[in-house]
């Protein structure tokens, strides 16, 4: 797996932050560092456009679905089933998208016309569950839990279709399951979301070099 020397510094910086988070703060949960671990190796991989970031990612899935299912992140653990199935299509088209001689894909950019509406109908769609998790269910954060999971529908399927775009909607996402981890007491996710925050630019700025 053939990475450049920046990815490199910048995939180890995160699984420093993972595992000094883990020793330093109070944490009793070992798959909190387990899923940390491997979602850093996922989004930065992501970030380069490598589709090696699918094999952590599968593995990252499963992980963090159990730390939801304890937390009572409902709309987390559907979310996570959905990157589950979409990530199986995300292989084939990235595969498909795969430039010469590299494990790394030519990045599309999205039309400036349907921003306005996916932030629209992202915000309508969020508000609605966030209401339908308060009312209808125990979830602790219902809203939080809501807004990190229908924005994250959206920039999964843009990232699965290789729009570099994905960045700017995963970004507001990390912020809100930043918050999110951090108020539930899980210092590894919330480490992990921090540091995604950070993947998010280097992501954007790589996607852009390689769109160009």
């Amino acid at each position: 797996m053939s990475l450049r020397r920046s990815t490199w510094i910048f995939l180890i910086l995160g699984i420093l932050v993972q595992v000094v988070t883990f020793h330093v703060l109070p944490e009793d949960n070992p798959w909190s560092l387990v899923s940390g671990l491997l979602g850093i190796c996922s989004v930065v991989l992501g970030a380069q456009g490598n589709i090696w970031s699918f094999v952590f990612g599968f593995a990252q899935v499963g992980t963090y679905t159990y730390l939801c299912v304890i937390e009572r992140f409902y709309a987390e653990i559907a979310l996570n089933i959905f990157y589950f199935i979409t990530m199986i299509y995300g292989v084939y088209v990235w595969r498909k998208r795969l430039t010469k001689d590299s494990l790394q894909i030519q990045p599309r950019t999205l039309s400036n016309k349907i921003a306005p509406l996916l932030v629209l109908g992202v915000l309508l769609a969020s508000f609605v569950i966030g209401w339908l998790l308060k009312y209808y269910t125990d979830d602790p954060q219902p809203y939080l839990d809501a807004f990190t999971t229908v924005p994250a529908i959206v920039a999964q399927i843009l990232m699965v279709l290789a729009f570099r775009e994905q960045w700017y909607i995963w970004m507001v996402v990390d912020v809100l399951a930043f918050v999110m981890w951090l108020r539930a007491g899980d210092y590894c996710m919330a480490a992990q979301y921090l540091f995604w925050c950070a993947n998010c630019v280097y992501g954007y700025i790589q996607w852009t070099r390689c769109a160009k």
